[in-house]
Parts: structure tokens; C-alpha cells; sequence
């Protein structure tokens, strides 16, 4: 087979035609197809991007520098956010260019990103921004990183409200064509009604990649023709604030409802000559319920046979009426399909209140007919609370027509479903792959705290203290309020003094205003600033301007820190310096537990600095040639060693591992992983040996020769979606497999999806990619691996192949699995637990 010429920048590059890309690198081309339209439409305009990073848009900032070349070249500008509401604040901005002379583009279409937290942060400046208006050849939209089961959040988030009550259009895409078609519907909605738009990512479409259309120009936008206020909708200035009000209200908010059903951005997909059940949803719910469908055996053409109407919602709110009035004559029943709190569901009754009794259709969703607030509480049909699946929704599409059919694969399909969870639910040993810190990172030393104190968690890879410290790292709040809760407890307990952790990014980010409440207050607190020289949770992304060690010890000095402490593990590098605000002391992190006792004597805010760079990053830029590598190991001899545990407890470090002999369990330096902290020596064991200036043996490498005698597979003809399910340890490659096959795929021109779910997986936790295929795209719904419906599993890792959500995947009979043997260490036997 001859395979098209295809590159890693097609991405980018490409014009026309099919790229494999992932969400996030949609997000990153949209700008640059938004900038090809205006040009053909005659108009000289520019993008502007910024936000804050978070998950599931964790890595957008890393793809907008990679793509810099591409973007500039389209007049595209990115610049990171400080914090999310002060770039957010940079977008209002830059719909203000063209109301002053020197203007040099026709107008600056904006992008800003940011997960659930950072949308509830920026409440204040959406309200304005969105009663102030776009600008007419400009517009904003604004992409909101939901986490709906907190996979790598401290809570879940569903931001739809929150737009909602900022007055704010909501588009939901399915699946990741829609991100660019969106994306480009939202700038040309922004444009068209003076409002700001948001854009509701999930890991399910921004974290997923797959073939798609790249064409700027595939998707055609209309201008709806209504009348428009004096002045129109856009921003303008002097313009009072409640006159921005009547505008919002009265005027942009209609017009985005004639913008949304011009361009049929709600529509029915599946349609019945005597329709009786109607489903309505919006999302990934869609592609879950087309998954549920294919599920229990029900075609588009058996769901009319069935009397099923389905409509598909793009813009979530407002919901557009005479869509929705189409959609529900004639119907008996409507099962709404939302992820979350009731969204549509709410809007959709309202929508229904006044019609007649008899013609009025039933609608439930979250509850059964019982109702919502029926004591002791409702039937629950689908949660609010977690993530839905195409087996919930199966279950309650089978209950809701089983009244008028049924079939013996929906019979089927149900028996297995009820067999899995019996299964799942017996009892068994299961240990659980948790993350933990890096080896050798920094906060296996400094998230310790004396005997006799308690620290206050924060935001950052460090927030793991709250389960690899339990004992003495309790509770954490928000972003940028670390410490702050004891100013509320302080008055009311004979506990004299907490310590708090904030990460460097953290306070660049907001924390240092938790420093400035806290001496405001006179609490007596010990900040453990975090100085890893990088953003190490969302990928090692530098600050988002300077900050070095000196300049925070100056910052806290001049904002009233009592006593200031330089903790490091190079003390040399300071020597001689005067850049540190005066009576710094610096002293060897093996002192930090000298140097905690100290300090929680003292009266009011004191800080240790704790200065150590992150062990990832630190790894990373050895291999780019930008770190020295210290021409030193660390070697047990299994001989001498007794197995005691001293080193994994002065260490807390996951290159320490378990090696079992004839003679007991003993430990062993995982070199591959091991980042060369060198703490496991300060158990002062006799096996351990340091070998200066040795090398590791190179392994002897593989060729096509050692896989001669392999039987050449069958390839599947993918007539029906095929499922791969990729489980293992963060780190080891898993994420690769599954780009590896998706690419192999798209090379084929075959429909692709694969979805990576890490989370903070890179910390040695479970990472897992759902990897589906297809003769075509379009036979692709949901982008994860149905229940039981893994054709095939790699399992790089036995604990996380064994865990429960992935032996659901599995069927007996049907999926063929090739499991890793090998045993990798857990955090559980770090922490002494195994």
C-alpha cells in the first residue's frame, strides 16, 4: 500500500484535506483558519491568545510556542496570562483597539483558555467584558477546560452556569471536528452579537486526537437578518452601564438566538414519521447516546422504525425555542441527556410550561416521574453527580421504549451489563496505582514538617502531601488562598502555628496576595514557598514572567515577612551573592528540620524559600544538554542490604524498589527512573555503594530479525469500530502506543479516535488511551472503549489492567489481552504500606 506524504506539521501546514491532530492543537490552528477567512472575506485582522494553563488545557501554552512559527506568520499573537482573570482582563483590550486612532489590523479576534477554577475567578471580568461587547471584526471566545469527575482537579466543574449567569452563549462540540467548526461559529456569533462566547472543552474532545477536515472554509457561517438598536451591537465608548444593559438584554442576547438557528447550530439528526420518544442532548451526551444506540443495536433506521426523535443542542444556552418546538410536537416522552446538574433540562421545561396538558410532552432527565424534589429524594435516572457512560444511558433508553419494544440484543446487551457489575462487585485484593511524587523530587524533602506541626496544602504537584503525608498535611483551599484559612482559625483554637505550602507558580499566579492577607492579620504562619524553577504539574512550562529566588526573598521582605529562610540543596550558588534582601540566611535543605523549628517559634508570618529544581525538568534538560549530569550513581548491594525500609523512608522515593531473593525482600535503585537526588543515601546503609564516573550497560537493541518467527496478524476489516484499550504507568511510553497506532491509522485513511487520559499520571500514577478505529470516521461516536467492548488490551501494567474500570472494558470470549509481567513499584510500598 502506498501511503500519502504526510508530516508532523500537517497540523499547521495543511490548507485543505485530512490532519491528525489532538484538541488542543485544534485550538492552537483555529486562530490561523479564523485569520484565512477574513482575508478572503477583504479584512486585515489579527488573534490575540491568552489564558491559564490547567487541565484539560494543561499543555496549550507548550502548543502555541511549538506553533509560533505558524502563528506569527498569521499574525497571531500569544501571551500567557499572569492568572486567568488578568488575561482575561488583556481580551477585553483587545476589543478596545479600534475605538481609538492608530489602529493597524480592521480588528483582533481573541481566544482566551482556562479550566473550571479559573472561570469561577474571572466572574468579574466576563460580566463587564460581556456587557461591553465585542468588537465588529473582532470577537472573543472563550474555552473552558471542564473536569466533570475531577480526574486532575480538586473539584469537578461544570461551567455552563456559570456563562449562564454572566450572560454569555454556550457551545457544546461533539467530538473533535466540531472544535474547529465551533470555534469558528463562535468567533462569527461574537462578531454578529457583541457578546463574548464560550466554548465547553472536555477531556473528551480536547484530549482526544483523530483525522479530521482542516479545511478553513468547510464551514459556512449566515448572518441572520434582524433589526438592529442605534448603533448596533458591538462595543462602543461613552457607553453607561445601563445602557449596556438594555443592549445585553434586549438586543445581543436575541440576536445570538437568530445566529444560532440560522446556522442550525441545534438540529434534529434522527427523525420518525410517528415519533413518540424524543432525546435531546448536547456534547460528549451525544456521542454517548449515538454509542448507547450502536450498543443495543439501534440504527438510525430502526430508531425511526421505534418512533425515536433525537436532537442534537450546539448552542446550550440560550436554548433557541422554535427548534425545541419543532423537536417536541407530536412527542409523548423527552429524555434529556446532560452530563452534570440540569442545564438543558431546566431550559427545555420552561420552554414547555404553557403548553396544553394535552399535547404538553412529559420530560424527564436527571429524575424519573417522580420529580426532582420528591421525599426522601427522586429516583435518580442519571446522576448529576460524575460522568455519564453509554451504559447508563443504554439502560435508561431500553427502560424508556421497553414499554412498546425490546429485542434480544437489547436483552442481551442489559444481561451483560448486570453480569459485569456483579462481577466488579465481589469482594477481592485490589491495590490501586495512586500517583506519587517524581523520583527524586524536591517535595519528598520539603512537605515534610517537625513532629508536633501541621501544614496547610496547596495547589500544585505538592497537594499530593494530602495523601503521602496524611498524617500531617490536612485540608487545602483555592488557588492562591493557601495559608489564608487559618487567619479564620487562629482566634479560636490553642493552636499557636500552621505551616502553609505555595508553589512558585502558585504565587507568581495569585499567592503572594495570601502572604500579604496574612501578615495583614498578624497570624503566626510559616510559608513554605516551593522554588522548583518550573510549572512542573501541567508539563515544566516556565514562569510566566521572572521570578527567581532573590527577587521573592526582596518581595517578602518588603511585604512585611518577619523572618525569611533560603532552604537549598546547592548552598554554594549563593555564595558571595548580595541579590537576596538582607539577613536572608541560606542553609542546606538538610537542615530544614532545624530551620521549621525555629521558625514556628516565631511570632507572625515568617517564610522558608525552599529552592530545588523540579526533578522532571530537571531530567528533561539533561537530555537536552542544558544540565550537567552528575557522573555519579547509586547502587545497592543486594548481599549487604536487610530489606529495613530506611532509605524508601528517608527518601520517599519511587527509584527505590523491592527486589525479592531467596533470602528475603530486599531494595535495588531503579536507575532508569532515578533523577539523582541522592537522599536515599541519608539512611546511612552500609549496601549502598556510589560508583563516580561509571556508565550504565547499554541494552542490546531489537531488529526485524527477532520478530521472524511471529505469526503475522490479522488484520480486522473495521466494519465495525474496533477498540484498543492502552493501561500503564505514567511516564513509560503509553500515550506514545496510542499516537503510534492513531497516526498508522490515519496514514491508512481509516476513521481514528484516541483519547489519553492521564490526569496526574506523569506522577507515577495509571495512564490508560482508548483507541478506536473504523473503515470511516463518521462510524465513531464516543471516544472512549465502550463496556466490554475492548477488542484488544496492552496492558503495559498488571495493577492498572486489573483495576475495575478497565476490566469493564473486557469480555470473556471476545477481548484478547497482552499483559506486562513485569513488576512495577507503587506508591503504597514507598510509603511503607506493602
Amino acid at each position: 500500500m502506498k501511503f500519502p506524504t504526510v508530516t508532523l506539521d500537517d497540523k499547521y501546514a495543511l490548507d485543505s484535506g485530512r490532519a491528525y491532530l489532538n484538541g488542543i492543537q485544534a485550538l492552537v490552528r483555529l486562530p490561523m483558519m479564523q485569520r484565512a477567512r477574513d482575508i478572503a472575506a477583504g479584512l486585515n485582522t489579527a488573534g490575540f491568545v491568552t489564558g491559564y494553563r490547567g487541565s484539560p488545557l494543561g499543555s496549550v501554552d507548550q502548543e502555541m510556542w511549538k506553533a509560533s512559527a505558524h502563528l506569527e506568520r498569521r499574525h497571531v499573537r500569544f501571551q500567557p496570562g499572569l492568572n486567568e482573570d488578568l488575561a482575561a482582563t488583556s481580551v477585553w483590550g483587545s476589543q478596545q483597539v479600534n475605538l481609538f486612532p492608530g489602529a493597524k489590523y480592521d480588528g483582533v479576534f481573541a481566544l482566551w483558555y482556562g479550566k473550571g477554577p479559573g472561570v469561577d475567578r474571572c466572574g468579574d471580568v466576563f460580566r463587564h467584558a460581556n456587557a461591553a461587547g465585542t468588537s465588529k471584526h473582532g470577537g472573543v471566545l472563550v474555552v473552558a477546560g471542564d473536569d466533570h469527575a475531577a480526574k486532575s482537579s480538586t473539584l469537578p466543574h461544570q461551567t455552563e452556569h456559570v456563562f449562564k449567569a454572566m450572560m454569555m452563549p454556550v457551545l457544546a462540540p461533539a467530538g473533535l471536528q466540531e472544535c474547529l467548526e465551533y470555534g469558528l461559529h463562535g468567533w462569527a456569533l461574537s462578531r454578529f452579537s457583541g457578546c463574548w462566547v464560550a466554548f465547553k472543552a472536555l477531556s473528551d474532545t480536547v484530549e482526544t486526537s483523530g483525522s479530521i477536515e482542516v479545511d478553513p472554509f468547510r464551514v459556512q457561517t449566515t448572518t441572520p437578518e434582524i433589526e438592529m438598536p442605534e448603533g448596533g451591537l458591538n462595543i462602543r465608548w461613552p457607553d453607561p452601564p445601563l445602557v449596556q444593559e438594555e443592549r445585553l438584554l434586549h438586543h445581543k442576547l436575541y440576536a445570538a438566538l437568530a445566529y444560532g438557528r440560522e446556522n442550525r447550530l441545534n438540529r434534529i439528526v434522527i427523525d420518525a414519521p410517528r415519533a413518540r420518544l424524543g432525546i435531546i442532548t448536547a456534547g460528549k451526551s451525544y456521542l454517548d447516546v449515538r454509542q448507547a444506540f450502536d450498543d443495543l443495536g439501534i440504527d438510525e433506521a430502526r430508531a425511526a422504525e421505534l418512533g425515536i426523535r433525537l436532537y442534537k443542542v450546539g448552542m446550550v444556552w440560550p436554548l433557541e425555542a422554535e427548534g425545541v418546538r419543532q423537536f417536541a410536537d407530536g412527542l409523548d416522552e423527552i429524555l434529556v441527556v446532560e452530563e452534570k446538574r440540569q442545564f438543558l433540562e431546566y431550559q427545555l421545561k420552561e420552554e414547555l410550561y404553557n403548553w396544553r396538558e394535552d399535547v404538553r410532552p412529559r420530560v424527564i432527565g436527571k429524575f424519573d416521574e417522580k420529580g426532582e424534589w420528591a421525599l426522601p429524594h427522586g429516583s435518580w435516572l442519571l446522576p448529576a453527580a460524575g460522568e455519564l457512560t453509554p451504559a447508563m444511558i443504554a439502560r435508561v433508553i431500553a427502560a424508556r421504549i421497553g414499554r412498546f419494544h425490546t429485542s434480544e440484543r437489547i436483552k442481551a446487551r442489559l444481561a451483560f451489563l448486570d453480569e459485569k457489575e456483579a462481577a466488579l462487585a465481589r469482594p477481592r485484593t485490589a491495590i490501586q496505582r495512586v500517583p506519587h511524587y517524581c523520583s527524586g523530587c524536591p517535595h519528598n524533602t520539603s512537605t515534610k514538617v517537625p513532629d508536633g506541626s501541621r501544614a496547610i496544602a496547596g495547589i500544585g504537584c505538592h497537594y499530593m502531601a494530602t495523601w503521602l503525608s496524611a498524617s500531617t498535611t490536612q485540608t487545602f483551599c483555592q488557588m492562591g488562598g493557601e495559608g489564608v484559612p487559618w487567619i479564620g482559625q487562629a482566634p479560636f483554637t490553642e493552636t499557636r502555628h500552621v505551616f502553609a505550602n505555595l508553589g512558585d507558580g502558585t504565587y507568581f499566579h495569585s499567592g503572594v496576595l495570601a502572604i500579604r492577607a496574612a501578615v495583614a492579620a498578624g497570624v503566626n504562619i510559616t510559608y513554605k514557598l516551593l522554588y522548583n524553577d518550573a510549572v512542573a504539574m501541567t508539563g515544566g512550562q516556565p514562569h510566566d514572567g521572572v521570578l527567581t529566588v532573590p527577587i521573592i526573598a526582596r518581595q517578602l521582605a518588603a511585604e512585611g515577612v518577619r523572618q525569611i529562610v533560603v532552604v537549598t540543596d546547592e548552598p554554594a550558588k549563593y555564595s558571595g551573592k548580595s541579590e537576596l534582601a538582607p539577613g536572608v540566611p541560606v542553609r542546606h535543605r538538610d537542615e530544614l528540620d532545624a530551620v521549621q523549628r525555629e521558625l514556628r517559634e516565631q511570632p507572625g508570618v515568617t517564610a522558608i524559600v525552599y529552592d530545588q529544581t523540579c526533578a522532571a525538568e530537571k531530567r528533561r534538560r539533561r537530555k537536552r544538554g542544558k544540565l550537567a549530569d552528575p557522573p555519579l550513581r547509586v547502587v545497592i548491594n543486594e548481599a549487604v542490604c536487610e530489606g529495613c525500609g530506611d532509605c524508601s523512608e528517608k527518601s520517599n522515593c519511587m527509584a527505590v524498589v523491592p527486589v525479592e531473593t531467596e533470602f528475603g525482600r530486599k531494595r535495588a535503585i531503579d536507575q532508569s527512573s532515578c533523577n539523582k537526588d541522592f537522599s536515599c543515601l541519608k539512611g546511612f546503609c552500609p549496601s549502598f555503594v556510589t560508583v563516580e564516573g561509571g556508565r550504565m550497560r547499554q541494552g542490546k537493541g531489537v531488529g526485524p530479525a527477532d520478530f521472524s518467527d511471529l505469526p503475522q496478524p490479522q488484520i480486522p476489516m473495521l466494519n465495525e469500530p474496533w477498540g484498543i484499550l492502552i493501561t500503564g504507568v505514567g511516564g513509560t511510553g503509553v500515550i506514545t502506543i496510542g499516537a503510534l497506532l492513531g497516526m498508522a491509522a490515519h496514514l491508512e485513511g481509516k476513521g481514528v479516535s484516541v483519547l489519553d487520559m492521564a490526569g496526574l499520571a506523569q506522577k507515577g500514577g495509571a495512564v490508560w488511551s482508548h483507541a478506536r478505529f473504523a473503515d470511516r470516521q463518521e462510524r465513531l461516536f464516543a471516544a472512549r472503549v465502550a463496556a466490554g467492548e475492548a477488542n484488544a488490551v496492552i496492558g503495559c501494567d498488571m495493577v492498572v489492567s486489573a483495576s475495575d474500570e478497565w476490566l469493564a472494558k473486557m469480555r470473556d470470549g471476545f477481548t484478547r489481552a497482552v499483559i506486562n509481567s513485569t513488576h512495577s513499584v507503587t506508591s503504597e510500598f514507598v510509603r511503607g504500606f506493602a
